[in-house]
């Protein structure tokens, strides 16, 4: 990887120590830990004061040049050799007479006696600024030590990058943004330290394990640490006594490790050197390794039976009872005999907290003898990770041979979910319902199933007339309860029942202070966003999103891009369009190709926000894939696919063809019964321009939410040319939550006042809607007219920018359905009155980029 490692983060430390070493200023020293970068930033600080002029002199500090006098000073000063005051003295002349001068001192602690003097009276007498820099929890010569702690130079300490700044720094050295978990286990890893950073980045994009996928920097597996890098850290570490290397293996493998047990493993003195040595930290009660990176390096360096004995032997010291996943772990890799039942019990657990492929491996393990529960949970797994068809494998072989009734009804359910949510195949999902019910037993998890395969295929009045009543029912595990919150609160979503999405959602799990612990949870909380969303009370499901996204975020497998996906939907509920496109764009990722069916849902929300943004050419091929495909699950939500087309022709400057769309969305969601996705679209058509055919139906509306109100309110100003009233309409989006309704009601009044010759009113409502877009990222039709007025009607602004496009006449006249003689008529007419003859000017004048 050769790319540039620029300094990144130090700007406020770059510029302390360029100003110290001015001309007549007396200099600074820079301490810090091992690779936190003090050399770079000398070297940095040395080019930003501007030292063309000046003769800079580098001495350094090593081992090496340690046992001789002015060994620092080797080769940059002609010394002779003589008695020590003399050697001194002559020194000092000599840098002297190269004036201007300035000193810099790497590695002070590792001077020579004489050197040490010699920087100590460079700084006392003030015959140059002097740059120093040390390593810190090293000892130093007093003369060095006495130049801080006497005050002759002030002292910078240099800490390490912390989070943002490492992702920062790695993001402008890969040239484009990094996936939040790799940049966080970046820092995790290497502790903020440039040096390690900088190896380890570099080995595991050479060996292309650091990849980009759709933009985005992604981690693909784990870690191998290259050689450069266990050099480095090695040489950190030092030579190790045996029993100061078991203390460091043991936690290396089992860490965190209880204080007591690693004192009962090795031995206290051992533990104390180790600790000393500033391998191990502890605080009292536990022990952890110093640096993230030693572990790589011991664990690489074991040997596979040494490493499984130490395992064992932490392994018999845990109580599996408070959390049964590290004793699980660890004897799963350990030369103890197998435990099926701590491995299911650690399987639950992973899941509980959202880690798929650990909870796939210790199920894996747990199902070996053939015990039917263990096999369920761990096709249940294989499931959630996408991998479908070896879930049918064992949910087919379940359903055909387990021994009791129940088991095997349980086996048809998973199946049924397996064969809907990741193969896509409802009719087979709906045979395996049949089966599950002909088996007479699970007669709740049966209609439970029931219900959500209904929801999830569109069917909303089924789903309300059975799902109330089983609200309250006592349902007998988390499978049920969640199976029927989904569908429950899918429907409530969309017809706007927010008291029943509620209710369902408390039933699944999602309340103001608790998140789900079943994966099934992430769709409930997408169908609770949902709801607000679509109801006009987004703010409602903010907090819960990230909860959710938190309890996945340093996760492994698909629960952190789902996470990432309900916390994008929940920014873009709000309209914030700019927060809400790296969240889907980073989880988009990660899910494209994957077929996990979140990436549907993803690419339907991701698609809006980069159309809403004015990006149409990134909205193109994710809007290409919701024609080629939807996921057949999803078809409750087949309004926000034609919306989210509607909004990606808006965003090209098709306004025809927008409006056709959201047309299209609210007479589906009307024949549905999807009431609050019919007003959302009707709002939509609204803020592309055209309240004929919405305002009537949003005034039989009105009722369903804060958001039909105000959309009614919306249309009727705008179908009155209310510029007042449409600013009005501006502050109740606002209030209510949606940035971007809010500012195209704006731009539409500032379009308004325009038009009727009002330019202060226009100027002002212009202004605010140029605020409101700031605040929310977006980039739609109605701001643009604000943004650059022209004196074009509705239809010649749509053909220009379709010509500005790129679109010749007749594919403009294809896509509006009219003939090429008017699509030339307008173009015409539109170059006359921009005074443009060219589709190039054209662009430059709309702003199309």
């Amino acid at each position: 990887m050769q790319r540039p490692w620029p300094l990144t983060g130090r700007d406020e430390e770059l510029r302390r120590v360029a100003a110290a070493i001015r001309s007549g200023e007396v200099g600074i020293v820079v301490a810090g830990p091992a690779g936190v970068g003090k050399t770079r930033l000398a070297r940095e600080a040395l080019a930003v004061a501007g030292h063309r002029a000046a003769t800079v002199v580098w001495a350094h500090g090593s081992t090496a040049s340690r046992p001789f006098p002015l060994g620092a000073f080797a080769g940059l000063l002609d010394v002779p050799a003589g008695d020590a005051a003399g050697t001194i003295g002559r020194a000092l002349d000599a840098l002297a007479r190269q004036q201007p001068l300035v000193l810099a001192v790497d590695d002070a602690h590792l001077l020579d006696v004489h050197s040490a003097i010699v920087l100590h009276r460079v700084v006392l007498r003030r015959l140059a600024p002097v740059l120093v820099t040390l390593r810190t929890g090293e000892p130093a010569p007093d003369t060095v030590t006495q130049l801080w702690k006497d005050d002759h130079l002030p002292r910078l300490d240099l800490a390490p990058l912390d989070a943002a700044q490492t992702s920062g720094l790695v993001a402008r050295v890969l040239g484009g943004p990094v996936e939040s978990a790799a940049a966080r286990r970046l820092w995790t890893l290497t502790q903020g330290s440039p040096l390690f950073l900088r190896h380890l980045l570099a080995g595991e994009v050479s060996a292309g394990r650091f990849t980009p996928a759709s933009g985005i920097w992604r981690w693909t597996s784990e870690p191998a640490i290259s050689p450069e890098l266990v050099d480095l850290l090695e040489r950190q570490i030092g030579g190790l006594a045996p029993g100061v290397q078991d203390v460091v293996d043991v936690v290396a493998l089992a860490e965190p490790v209880s204080v007591p047990t690693l004192r009962a493993l090795t031995s206290p003195a051992d533990l104390e050197q180790a600790e000393d040595r500033g391998l191990v930290r502890t605080d009292g009660l536990v022990a952890r390794l110093a640096h993230p990176l030693y572990g790589e390096v011991r664990r690489a360096a074991m040997g596979t039976l040494r490493a499984r004995r130490l395992r064992g032997q932490v392994a018999r010291t845990l109580d599996a009872a408070p959390d049964p996943i590290p004793r699980a772990v660890l004897t799963l890799d350990s030369d103890l005999p197998p435990d099926p039942a701590l491995f299911l019990a650690a399987a639950g657990a992973a899941i509980r907290v959202y880690d798929l492929p650990l909870a796939e491996r210790l199920a894996r393990a747990a199902a070996v003898p053939g015990d039917p529960a263990a096999r369920l949970v761990h096709a249940s797994v294989l499931s959630w990770l996408s991998r479908g068809e070896e879930a049918e494998t064992i949910l087919g072989h379940l359903g055909a041979s387990a021994p009791d009734a129940a088991t095997r009804a349980l086996a048809h359910l998973h199946r049924t979910g397996n064969l809907l949510w990741t193969m896509g195949r409802p009719d087979e999902a709906r045979q395996a319902l049949a089966a599950a019910e002909a088996t007479g037993a699970a007669p709740v998890h049966v209609t439970a199933m029931s219900l959500a395969l209904t929801a999830a295929c569109g069917g909303i009045r089924p789903v309300l007339a059975r799902g109330r009543a089983l609200l309250h029912d006592e349902l007998p595990d988390d499978l049920a309860r969640v199976l029927v919150a989904s569908a429950v609160s899918a429907v409530a979503a969309v017809t706007g029942d927010t008291g029943l999405l509620d209710e369902a959602a408390s039933l699944g799990g999602l309340t103001a202070d608790r998140v789900p612990t079943v994966i099934p949870g992430f769709g409930l909380a997408d169908s609770h966003v949902l709801g607000h969303r679509l109801a006009g009370s987004p703010h409602r499901a903010d907090e819960q999103a990230r909860r959710l996204q938190a309890a996945s975020a340093d996760l492994p497998g698909p629960a952190r891009l789902m996470g990432l996906v309900v916390a994008g939907h929940a920014a873009l509920a709000g309209g914030r369009v700019r927060a809400a496109l790296p969240l889907l764009r980073e989880a988009w990722a990660g899910l494209a190709g994957s077929g996990h069916e979140f990436g549907f849902r993803c690419r339907t929300l991701l698609a809006t926000a980069a159309a809403q943004a004015g990006q149409p050419a990134s909205a193109a091929p994710l809007l290409a894939g919701i024609v080629a495909g939807q996921h057949p699950a999803y078809r409750l939500y087949e309004p926000d696919d034609l919306l989210a087309l509607a909004w990606g022709a808006a965003a090209e400057g098709a306004t025809t063809e927008a409006l056709g769309r959201a047309a299209a969305a609210a007479a589906l969601a009307r024949e549905t019964g999807a009431l609050a996705y019919e007003v959302l679209a009707w709002q939509t058509a609204v803020q592309f321009g055209d309240a004929t055919a919405a305002l009537p139906r949003l005034a039989d509306l009105a009722e369903v939410g804060p958001r039909a109100a105000a959309a009614c309110a919306h249309a009727r100003a705008w179908a009155d040319q209310d510029g007042e009233a449409l600013l009005e309409a501006a502050r109740a989006w606002a209030r209510l939550g949606d940035l971007v309704a809010a500012g195209d009601a704006a731009a539409q009044a500032a379009d308004v006042h325009r038009r009727r010759a009002r330019p202060g009113s226009a100027l002002s409502a212009a202004a605010r809607a140029e605020e409101l877009a700031r605040r929310s990222g977006a980039r739609t039709p109605a701001l643009s007219v604000a943004a650059r007025p022209l004196p074009l009607t509705s239809r010649e602004r749509e053909i220009a920018a379709l010509a500005a496009r790129g679109l010749s006449n007749r594919d403009i006249a294809e896509r509006l359905t009219v003939s090429v003689r008017t699509v030339e008529g307008h173009l015409y007419r539109a170059g006359r009155r921009l005074g443009v003859s060219t589709r190039t000017a054209l662009a430059d004048v709309l702003g199309v980029e």
